[in-house]
């Protein structure tokens, strides 16, 4: 049988590099539009997977050659351009050539510090945003920025390196049932956007099981755990705050006007996926109030614990003052002392005398409620 106590161990699984406001900006002082990459994930080579396909076919290939993207750009077909690994600057700098993106959206891509954003330009339609996915093998929550590049029969998904929450909608395309291969590209970007929102209830599900678990432990055994525990996940709540909150604007701002990236029917979907990101806001916030609720039960329970140790010994204490008294009274080296000359005078003197004082205290602190 598990024992419970041994998921304190689990109640600060977010692995997140936090930013450092101290150190300088590797993009500091340098002209809008310079490629730099300011993440610290780098993999052994940009993996660039493409998925081609229309009503009748799709085609699934891994592309070694960059050139060879060139000939996706074509409008009777929609296709998916999933890259993972950004540390190559020279990579991402042809990729962006190729398919006509802007350099502000490269630099963007490559900025994982970038605060989620949706931006409209001539030719394509940019979307930033947080992948949060919760490991269970590994027991974190893995963070990881994801660009959107839409284009009119192509979408460019950008991620700092291999995995991610996409399986489903490549399963939903394979099979080729429902709507994902009758629509457009502005569809499959709405999935993208749809699956990554839906993972964020997932992560948020497995933050509010920590949180039970600890008001289990605060209100069972608070001795059994720390004030740093409740502070490391309030922290990891912050955090995924700050990814989080931003989204709900990104889906509003595509919801909430007209663009020639989405159409209308696509649109009704992108506003179904604001009331989900609006719920998820909306438990993140719950969250935090419960958790803030066990910080203070969990401050009150040890100054409640702390006070029935101060009774206890202030009880003690005030039993022995007297009794303390008395005996140092009767050893002092008096030559005339009264029962000295009495062979049962401490039996019957002394110890009844301390019995009695004794007694009539304790009495007197049952009458006052005291104990």
């Amino acid at each position: 049988m598990n024992n419970p106590f041994n998921d304190l161990k689990k109640l600060n699984p977010i692995k997140y590099s936090p930013i450092s406001f101290s150190r300088k900006r590797p993009k500091t002082g340098l002209a809008p539009g310079s490629l730099i990459y300011t993440g610290k994930v780098h993999t052994d080579h940009v993996n660039i997977h493409v998925i081609d396909y229309t009503d009748e076919r799709i085609d699934e290939v891994d592309i070694e050659d960059v050139n060879d993207l060139q000939q996706y750009n074509k409008p009777n077909s929609v296709t998916w351009i999933n890259i993972q690994g950004l540390h190559d600057v020279d990579i991402i700098s042809k990729i962006g050539e190729m398919m006509g993106l802007h350099p502000l959206t490269l630099e963007d891509i490559l900025d994982t510090n970038q605060r989620p954003k949706v931006e409209e330009f001539d030719e394509h339609l940019y979307i930033s945003l947080k992948m949060i996915n919760h490991l269970d093998n590994l027991n974190k929550i893995d963070i990881e920025q994801v660009s959107l590049v839409i284009h009119e029969n192509f979408v460019i998904c950008f991620q700092e390196k291999p995995g991610d929450v996409f399986n489903d909608i490549r399963s939903r395309l394979k099979n080729g049932k429902g709507r994902a291969r009758k629509r457009g590209a502005d569809y499959l970007a709405y999935m993208l956007l749809d699956i990554i929102i839906d993972y964020y209830y997932e992560t948020l599900d497995q933050v509010w099981a920590r949180i039970e678990v600890l008001e289990n432990f605060v209100v069972r055994r608070p001795q059994r755990i720390q004030l740093k525990d409740i502070q490391l996940l309030r922290k990891d709540l912050i955090q995924l705050r700050r990814f989080m909150y931003p989204v709900r604007d990104v889906v509003h701002a595509l919801s909430s006007r007209s663009s020639s990236y989405f159409s209308d029917n696509t649109l009704m979907f992108i506003r179904d996926t604001y009331d989900h990101a609006v719920q998820v806001v909306e438990n993140l916030d719950t969250y935090r109030e419960i958790l803030t609720s066990v910080m203070d039960l969990y401050l009150s329970q040890l100054s409640i614990k702390m006070n029935e140790v101060m009774k206890v010994l202030t009880i003690i204490a005030t039993i022995f003052i007297p009794l303390t008294f008395i005996a140092g009274i009767y050893g002092m080296n008096f030559e005339h002392m009264p029962e000295l000359g009495w062979a049962i005078s401490y039996p019957v003197g002394f110890y009844s005398l301390i019995g009695v004082v004794t007694l009539v205290m304790i009495v007197y602190m049952k009458s006052r409620r005291w104990l």
